[in-house]
């Protein structure tokens, strides 16, 4: 993955260095907005169980995102300046969010649209949120759609590789595999800014069982994964347009395949339990992820992206 010419956002609020908070606890999965359901109570226990965590972090995580749960007391938020991370781990989260805000302002502005790039906040161990309390590492990378900011402990991604073995260890392609996680969350955001979300969190409050208010989570998170591709694709080809490298290189799309199917939910409950509840799924399986991810990059068209009317998700 070649870094050189990609753009800087700058939209980062680094609180990495922030007394109060320290020490990283666990780490969890990529989790996006959507409602609190049993099925989502299940996996984040496997979870737990596969990644030795706290089962009950990770389930204060799912009610932050969902807003779900009993009344939290907010914390007061602080005024925060965004700013350019000058170290390395820092830069890197900086070029490919800069990279995203600049593909996604394109793909807006052709269909007469608006985007309004998301801001991501970079911190260590926990950090307060918007979306109902606190943002812990136990889970994982996550978009909370009241603040429009994507929470990253980065320390998730030495876990990519040492716990999921979703790349190769030492490999560059692993660059990759981080920057589609980064990509999977700011395609929340985009579902967010289109109406996506709020539709969806609609629908599983309506649903008539715990298997389809599940259906329609794995529905939006296959469709960021698919959005993360398509972004790949827009800045592959902006690059060549450009008379410049690509900026994937030879393997890194393989390492992004690796890293889907590694978080893949029945991957991890084959690992937690020794066998697979479909019906409790949240982000889809394995093969599913690495599928839609691809479609996105190989049409790098939204509209191939539609996983809500799909007659094969």
């Amino acid at each position: 993955m070649r870094l050189d010419d990609l753009p800087e956002s700058g939209n980062i609020e680094d609180r990495r260095g922030e007394a109060g908070y320290g020490g990283g606890g666990g780490f969890g999965l990529p989790i996006g907005g959507g409602g609190l359901s049993i099925g989502t109570i299940v996996v984040l226990g496997i979870i737990g169980w596969a990644l030795g965590v706290d089962p009950s972090l990770l389930l204060g995580g799912a009610q932050i995102l969902s807003g779900s749960g009993q009344p939290q007391v907010q914390a007061p938020q602080t005024a925060r300046r965004t700013n350019t991370p000058q170290d390395e781990t820092g830069r890197f989260v900086n070029k490919v969010l800069g990279s995203t805000d600049a593909r996604w302002k394109e793909i807006f502005a052709k269909d007469g649209k608006t985007y309004r790039p998301p801001v991501l906040v970079l911190y260590r161990g926990a950090t307060d949120a918007r979306c109902g309390g606190r943002a812990q590492s136990a889970m994982g990378p996550f978009y909370c759609p009241n603040d429009k900011k994507i929470y990253l402990d980065t320390s998730f991604f030495d876990q990519i590789a040492t716990r999921f073995h979703g790349c190769d260890v030492g490999r560059k392609s692993c660059q990759f595999s981080q920057a589609y996680v980064i990509a999977h969350e700011v395609g929340h955001h985009v579902q967010n800014l289109l109406g996506v979300l709020p539709k969806a969190q609609k629908a599983q409050q309506v649903a008539n069982s715990r298997a389809e208010a599940n259906h329609i989570q794995v529905q939006v998170e296959l469709q960021a994964d698919c959005l993360a591709g398509v972004w790949a694709s827009r800045e592959n080809e902006y690059l060549k347009s450009q008379g410049k490298p690509p900026f994937i290189e030879s393997g890194d799309v393989e390492a992004a395949l690796q890293t889907a199917a590694a978080i893949g939910d029945d991957t991890l409950q084959r690992r937690s339990q020794g066998h697979v509840v479909p019906d409790s799924f949240t982000h889809g399986s394995s093969e599913q992820r690495q599928r839609w991810f691809y479609t996105g990059f190989r049409s790098g068209a939204v509209k191939s992206c539609n996983t809500f009317q799909s007659a094969q998700l």
